[in-house]
């Protein structure tokens, strides 16, 4: 059920709004992979989280390109 709001949500955005919403992601997941460089991540699954999610917002931005 909180998926589907959050996707709702990502579809109501512009396309403006999903590009700092997928430069927000991309920093994200670049911290998150520094913590699993380091060794200083507890929570793995946070790094799937925002893989997907930013895929879910590449594919929002294609589909409203064309």
């Amino acid at each position: 059920m909180k998926m589907a709001a959050t996707r709702k949500a990502l579809a109501a955005k512009s396309p403006a709004e999903l590009k700092t919403e997928l430069d927000a992601l991309l920093k994200e997941q670049f911290g998150l992979r520094m913590q699993v460089a380091t060794q200083q991540l507890t929570n793995n699954a946070k790094l799937r989280q925002v893989r997907r999610n930013i895929a879910r917002v590449r594919t929002l931005m294609h589909q409203k390109a064309s």
